[in-house]
């Protein structure tokens, strides 16, 4: 048991001793190993900080190098600029030198002008005042002359010149009578007969058709069942047409016609033309039918230059202002009296320049005269002149030659006649409005009084488009719904109406209507 212990002893001494060694044995490995590792690492350390240092130094070689390259680049810019600086003032120096030169030889030579003028003066002063020594010495001389002649003669210059005169005077007025005498004999023989025989031959050479205006157009329909279409649901295609043209549809009893009435025949072509489309088109409703008017509208402004240029071009007549052009084209649908204004303007345009060739008279431009005589009443704003004198405003606007503007304006004697076309323009009116069956004075009297009942109701503001329907039976008013609320609609018909019964004669009644309408639109995209 002892040995055992012993023994055990012994092991766990010798194991100790064992652990020991080798421990020990490792521990030196493990710190040779680190001084090892530390060594290297402090070389490697020294070597980068001495690559680092000499990288530094390298660019802050380059950057001073870099800077004093800039700076010495700079330095010879601002060199250059000074030296081009100084030439620049150098130059300014030798130009102000010339022209301090320059002003001293101006100076000199103003001098010397001043000088040359002062002499040419005092010349001219002595010539003056030999001049007028020279004519008093005349004037006493011929004093002397005509004292002498009185006392010869026994009568002095004034008495001699009258007798003189007297006696040439008497002379002159014997004859002028004698001849005045014979040539108002020879005229009164003449001059009827000659007149009588221009204006027949006018008249004869110039044919002329019998026309009247009317006030209502027929629009024919191929069967009956189109009529329901026009109409629309409870009449809202007939009201959203007659609120568009402004004129009156009568849809009634007539088979297979719609009349269109109204007393301007440019809404009643609008309206016919629009109502023509509308039925070939198939789709009436109240948004189509303003789509449709709104592009015949159009068609019918461009109708009417065309109406212009074909007049002008039938007629010869070149050079024309396109205002009145488009003025000629409007009086196609026009009339006064009831006669076709432009067939009255042609007619008057064709026996004008017959009238002047009889007469030897420039018939160019009385064919010219003719066709523009009556241009005011298609002037687009109310006018405040008689149409003649408008007329001859507009034809002075547009350069039309003198002698035109004149036949203008006085073919109604508001001006007195400078010309001789003047009175051939107011003559041939006259024949043309004269002749039988040409003009009816009611239809020019109904119309007037039916632009009137427009114009009174779109004095008023707010007012849009106004038109009179119903033969002047009716005063239909569209108003703005922005400026005019529903209150204010109410107020405006009362006091249209006052103004109507004021200011204006009219048989029965006159119904005004006011229409204020209230629409949102807004666009899907």
């Amino acid at each position: 048991m002892i040995i055992e212990i012993v023994i055990a002893i012994v092991c766990l001494a010798g194991g100790v001793f064992t652990g020991k060694f080798f421990f020990s044995k490792v521990n030196k490995n493990i710190e040779e190993d680190a001084k090892r590792k530390a060594d290297d690492i402090l070389k490697n350390a020294e070597i980068s900080a001495e690559n680092l240092k000499k990288d530094r130094m390298l660019e802050a070689k380059e950057n001073f190098l870099r800077l004093r390259a800039e700076f010495e680049e700079d330095t010879q810019n601002k060199k250059g600029i000074l030296v081009e600086n100084e030439q620049k003032l150098r130059e300014k120096e030798r130009q102000l030198a010339q022209q301090q030169e320059q002003q001293r030889q101006a100076d000199q030579e103003l001098q010397s002008q001043k000088q040359s003028l002062q002499s040419k003066e005092e010349n001219y002063r002595k010539k003056l005042e030999d001049v007028e020594r020279k004519r008093v010495e005349a004037e006493a001389m011929l004093a002397n002359q005509i004292s002498q002649l009185e006392k010869i003669a026994g009568l002095s210059a004034d008495e001699a010149r009258q007798q003189i005169m007297d006696a040439l005077k008497a002379e002159a007025e014997s004859k002028a009578s004698s001849l005045v005498k014979q040539a108002i004999e020879e005229a009164k023989l003449t001059a009827t007969k000659e007149a009588k025989k221009v204006v027949i031959e006018t008249i004869q050479r110039t044919a002329a058709e019998n026309a009247i205006e009317n006030c209502v157009s027929v629009f024919n329909i191929e069967s009956d069942d189109v009529k329901g279409k026009i109409i629309g649901r409870e009449g809202r295609n007939i009201r959203a047409l007659e609120a568009a043209t402004g004129v009156e549809f009568i849809v009634d009893d007539t088979p297979e016609a719609i009349i269109i009435s109204g007393f301007d025949p440019v809404r009643r072509e609008i309206a016919r033309l629009s109502l023509h489309r509308l039925v070939q088109d198939g789709r009436i409703h109240p948004a189509r039918i303003e789509e449709v008017v709104n592009k015949t509208k159009k068609n019918i402004e461009d109708e009417i230059i065309e109406i212009g240029e074909k007049t002008v071009i039938d007629l010869g007549i070149h050079g024309l202002h396109p205002e009145l052009i488009k003025m000629i084209g409007r009086m196609r649908f026009r009339s006064s009296y009831g006669q076709n204004l432009l067939q009255h303007s042609r007619e008057v345009a064709k026996l004008c320049a017959t009238m002047a060739a009889e007469l030897g008279l420039n018939a160019k431009l009385a064919k010219r005269a003719g066709l523009l005589h009556d241009i005011g009443k298609v002037w687009h704003e109310e006018p405040e002149l008689p149409h003649a004198l408008l007329g001859m405003e507009l034809a002075q606007k547009y350069k039309e030659h003198p002698e035109v503007c004149n036949a203008i304006g006085a073919h109604h004697d508001e001006i007195e006649m400078t010309s001789m076309i003047s009175p051939i323009i107011q003559v041939c009116d006259a024949i043309s409005g004269s002749r039988p069956g040409a003009r009816r004075e009611m239809m020019e009297s109904y119309m007037k009084r039916l632009r009137d009942l427009e114009a009174l109701a779109t004095s008023f503001d707010g007012v849009q488009k106004c038109y009179a329907i119903q033969a002047g039976r009716e005063l239909r008013i569209m108003v703005d719904s922005e400026n005019v609320s529903d209150e204010k609609a109410s107020n405006l018909s009362f006091d249209i109406s006052q103004k109507i019964e004021k200011e204006m004669q009219y048989p029965g009644q006159i119904k005004v209507t006011v229409i204020r309408e209230m629409r949102a639109v807004n666009f899907a995209k």
